[in-house]
């Protein structure tokens, strides 16, 4: 299977002020399962047509095994045809007056191979995608997922080097997303297709892909896996657009003195004048029904079960944050809690939104003052990750 890159790869469309895409540079490993993950109109879709050939690059390049497949520089084009590439968009496209095995041949009979041949490569990939009883039905007679099974038979029967997916899920309903989630997976592990898989929803980004871009505005915001981005998101747009409930932020400019928690951070990190804002997860925050070391009394403002877990939403003074729970909590709305946010599970940010890191940390649940964090150095200092 070949490797996919992109060399400061722009999109500029006519008439447009700005660029669709900003230089995108992007490598998509031999078998990798890369998701472009990110906001509508951030340009994931234009960079996935691209790569299929349907739109022109209007800067940069593209590569496909070191073969240069789009480049204005080099006066290069290869037509759609000629990449190796299966597209599957968004509404399926198959063909209504055609059955399901004929859909699937489709794209074998375009490349003139024999009929045998051809009913051969088209039951084998009919019976992986568990679609071969249906083999006689009709697009009209099948359910979405079904459907869904159907449009990817009929690329994956020719073979393509890569898969390219333009959110094939959205048009499914819950229980029929989860379903695909799972068969893709398992597509990616029967036939190790390098696939390129855009969409706007985080889960399904988290749960499919073995490495995450995530975009916003035409530019490259991160890539990683999956835990990467949740663990250590590079920005804080990558921060607050990864996670549901999404992570709690709180401003700690010069220091917000009406803010306990954020006076305490400030306090706690005299010489950390970089961070502008200070991050947690809600699953990170730990609640006590008593007073504790390390904690910031807190009063329980609602309490929402979410099916399987519960979100807890708490206040002091203006601070507002987000606490979650699997484990049914045993106070109600109005009652007093005491808050702990573990040191080791902050994320600080600065003015421009950029990642800051703790350095010459040591992280306990005992330490005095703000909760779980002490040092090794006399100061405690923030520096830029690299």
């Amino acid at each position: 299977m070949p490797t996919i890159t992109l060399n400061q790869l722009q999109k500029t469309y006519p008439g447009a002020k700005t660029a669709a895409v900003k230089g995108i540079d992007l490598t998509v490993k031999d078998g990798e399962f890369m998701c472009l993950l990110g906001p509508s109109g951030c340009g994931k879709t234009t960079i996935l047509r691209m790569i299929a050939g349907i739109e022109h690059a209007t800067g940069g390049e593209i590569a496909i095994d070191d073969k240069v497949m789009d480049s204005v520089a080099k006066s290069r084009f290869v037509p759609p045809e000629q990449r190796g590439i299966g597209l599957v968009f968004q509404n399926y496209a198959l063909w209504p007056h055609m059955t399901v095995e004929q859909n699937v041949e489709f794209g074998l009979k375009l490349k003139k191979i024999p009929k045998e041949e051809r009913h051969a490569l088209s039951q084998d990939v009919m019976e992986k995608l568990r679609i071969a009883d249906y083999a006689n039905r009709y697009p009209s007679q099948l359910s979405g997922g079904q459907q869904q099974r159907v449009a990817l038979a009929r690329m994956l029967a020719v073979n393509p080097g890569v898969l390219l997916l333009d959110e094939p899920l959205s048009n499914l309903d819950a229980a029929l997303r989860l379903e695909m989630r799972a068969e893709l997976r398992r597509l990616h592990q029967t036939f190790g297709t390098t696939i390129i898989f855009v969409s706007h929803d985080q889960w399904e980004a988290m749960t499919l892909a073995t490495t995450i871009a995530v975009m916003s505005n035409g530019e490259l915001q991160q890539v990683g896996t999956p835990d990467d981005i949740y663990a250590t998101p590079g920005n804080r747009f990558v921060a607050e657009f990864i996670g549901t409930p999404k992570l709690n932020m709180m401003e700690l400019h010069r220091f917000q003195p009406q803010n306990q928690l954020a006076a305490q951070i400030c306090h706690r990190f005299e010489d950390a004048h970089r961070a502008r804002v200070c991050g947690i997860r809600p699953e990170s925050i730990i609640l006590h029904t008593t007073p504790a070391p390390g904690t910031t009394p807190m009063v329980v403002d609602n309490i929402m079960p979410t099916g399987g877990s519960w979100v807890v939403e708490i206040r002091q003074g203006q601070t507002q944050l987000f606490h979650s729970t699997q484990i049914k909590p045993d106070y109600q709305a109005g009652d007093p809690v005491f808050c702990e946010l573990p040191g080791a599970t902050l994320h600080f940010f600065d003015e421009e939104g950029e990642r800051l890191s703790l350095s010459e940390i040591h992280f306990t649940k005992t330490s005095a003052g703000f909760p779980g964090v002490t040092s090794t150095q006399p100061h405690q200092s923030l520096s830029h990750v690299m």
